[in-house]
């Protein structure tokens, strides 16, 4: 019955956290209302779309009043911005943002106009927007459930270690093993069809995804070797746990794969 309540309260840990890092994260759509000369506007802004075709941005008005225009740049890029008049289909204002390579990212405002009152959606601040290959669902998928998996048996090991009346070694070995797997096996693949390389973090970059990966792997094989043959590395166990933790709570993407215009940037 405890270990059904401590299995059980892993759970609840892991998916609290997979939630807040999806709800935070930089990949997560842009979401919000405002005012277009007392017409309230909802709108909701992508920010990670697929290379494969232009991207529609679309805002549901029916007031046919109201008009848009989409400007746009590459992001970090010293350019002049591009202005493109959206259409109206139906009850919708419709523009596109050119496809851009792996990596590639744009800002983008979405402007509204109203009785000449022109207002930008998200203020002075625009949106970002990265481009990325498609993953195929067959490493798409296991990838993330196996990392899923680490996390969930990482927190499971944790609260074994917290408790102190359970053994842990097995709990480290599976954490470890799930980490390898999803992270160093999967984990690649997904970069690889994302963002055409393997691996983007240290030393070949600064990704973060995959450095988090890194970090959290060599944690737990540090725990994984106080605690070999048996010895008492509860505190190591513990601290690996709770690290993990924290790095799984920094939003997904943060400092992801950026493709690097060859131009003057910023």
């Amino acid at each position: 019955m405890r270990k059904a309540f401590l299995w059980a309260l892993a759970v609840l840990i892991t998916m609290g956290a997979a939630v807040f890092q999806r709800l935070t994260g930089p990949t997560y759509p842009l979401k919000g209302k405002a005012d277009v000369s007392g017409l309230k506007v909802t709108y909701r802004l992508d920010r990670s779309v697929e290379i494969a075709r232009d991207h529609e941005v679309k805002v549901d008005i029916p007031d046919a009043s109201v008009s848009g225009a989409v400007v746009w740049k590459r992001s970090k890029v010293d350019e002049p911005w591009v202005r493109v008049e959206m259409k109206r289909e139906g009850g919708a204002l419709v523009g596109a943002l050119p496809k851009q390579p792996m990596g590639g990212r744009l800002e983008y405002r979405v402007l509204l106009t109203k009785d000449n009152d022109e207002v930008s959606l998200t203020g002075n601040e625009p949106a970002d927007i990265r481009f990325k290959g498609s993953v195929p669902a067959a490493v798409l998928i296991p990838h993330v459930l196996i990392m899923f998996l680490a996390m969930l048996f990482s927190n499971r090991a944790g609260l074994a270690a917290l408790g102190g009346k359970e053994k842990t070694c097995k709990l480290v070995l599976w954490t470890l093993a799930l980490l390898f797997l999803g992270g160093f096996v999967f984990g690649p693949l997904v970069q690889k069809f994302s963002f055409g390389v393997f691996w983007a973090g240290v030393p070949y970059g600064f990704d973060l995804t995959d450095n988090k990966t890194l970090i959290a792997f060599l944690l737990w094989g540090a725990a994984a070797i106080a605690g070999r043959k048996g010895r008492n590395a509860r505190g190591w166990v513990l601290a690996a746990s709770i690290l993990t933790l924290v790095i799984y709570m920094i939003p997904h993407s943060l400092l992801g794969s950026n493709y690097k215009f060859l131009v003057t940037p910023k």
